[in-house]
């Protein structure tokens, strides 16, 4: 059976930081609290919609204000996701080359809506799996497994960009390549088992991973 590749989405396929940018301020602007920064939200991203907004408000906002902000973010991001978004220079290439010998997916920390929003545009015929009441968030290996089932893979290579897809990788027992094009630094992920510094090593990198993964 082949190996499997799944694939965190913002900051490892696609750039999205500006369109979460305007969003996150759209929803702290509605409800009268300060804007972000670029690298500001850099930091906030990838452990989940709610946890962005949280990081996101001013400290010590109550949990019932935090979700209000939620609540605004979420439809305006889902509508207003495609416009700034562009998937990064030579992954539509390297994901068109992969498929020809692997089963891919992509697991996402953000909402289920949005994820498969953009990847039908972008990624068109990838199994997508975003964040949903009926599946815990990264790192929970929830997603994972449930995306090994939907393509018919026995093991599979994360590749991901952030401490998140690390420790996500390590609880569902399978390696990890981390790209250093996203939204994390290498400091940010000393586990890691792989690390990629351009998208054109990506091919080898997961190659060096599969084999990793078929080791008893």
């Amino acid at each position: 059976m082949k190996t499997g590749i799944l694939f965190d989405l913002d900051g490892t396929l696609l750039d999205t930081l500006e369109d979460l940018l305007d969003a996150t301020n759209y929803a702290l602007r509605v409800h009268g609290y300060p804007e972000r920064t670029l690298p500001e939200l850099r930091r906030f991203v990838g452990n989940g919609a709610y946890n962005q907004m949280r990081l996101s408000v001013p400290e010590g906002t109550a949990p019932e204000k935090i979700q209000a902000v939620l609540d605004t973010y979420k439809p305006y991001y889902t509508d207003h996701c495609q416009i700034k978004t562009r998937p990064y220079p030579g992954i539509p290439e390297v994901l068109a080359v992969l498929k020809e010998d692997h089963p891919l997916a992509i697991v996402s920390n953000k909402p289920d809506l949005a994820v498969k929003a953009l990847c039908a545009k972008y990624f068109p015929g990838i199994y997508a799996l975003g964040e949903a009441p009926d599946c815990p968030r990264k790192p929970a290996p929830d997603m994972v497994f449930k995306a090994m089932e939907a393509i018919g893979a026995a093991r599979c290579v994360y590749v991901g960009d952030s401490e998140v897809d690390v420790l996500t990788a390590k609880n569902a027992g399978v390696p990890c390549v981390s790209v250093l094009w996203g939204f994390r630094d290498r400091e940010d992920m000393p586990e890691a088992d792989i690390f990629c510094d351009r998208v054109e090593e990506l091919h080898r990198c997961i190659r060096f991973a599969e084999d990793l993964s078929s080791v008893p």
